[in-house]
């Protein structure tokens, strides 16, 4: 049974598409905000924090757009993760659209988890 709910976070962000892919799709930008260290072979992504290790399997990625990853652990759900980069076409503004899942009891803490993520992201891209 699955009981995850998926929840998206918009959060405008003062970089180019093409930098913010970097950060949110090459093991070394992941690492700079997402991960203490992010190792990848192929489609197979290790995030580590202190004393933790998760793997992910790459989904799908689109180039300055898109990436989505799946937790190994959660493999017989339907969970995801996907960062997404949008831009205003009027405005040119850009954003970082994030989708995940959490259990029902756990999407508060998930949700500020990322953005505490995405206060990183912002610091080291020097971004308000």
């Amino acid at each position: 049974m699955d009981s995850k709910v998926k929840f998206e976070l918009e959060f405008p962000i003062q970089a180019s598409p093409q930098l913010l892919y970097n950060y949110i799709s090459t093991p070394s930008g992941l690492s700079e905000w997402f991960a203490d260290n992010v190792n990848s072979r192929g489609e197979l992504f290790t995030f580590i924090w202190d004393d933790s290790e998760e793997q992910a399997k790459l989904l799908t990625k689109k180039s300055s757009e898109r990436i989505k990853f799946k937790w190994l652990e959660c493999e017989d759900d339907n969970s995801f993760f996907e960062l997404r980069i949008q831009v205003d076409s009027i405005t040119k503004d850009v954003s970082i659209i994030v989708t995940d899942f959490s259990e029902n009891d756990e999407v508060e803490q998930a949700k500020m988890l990322w953005e505490n993520q995405i206060a990183s992201l912002k610091q080291v891209l020097g971004s308000r």
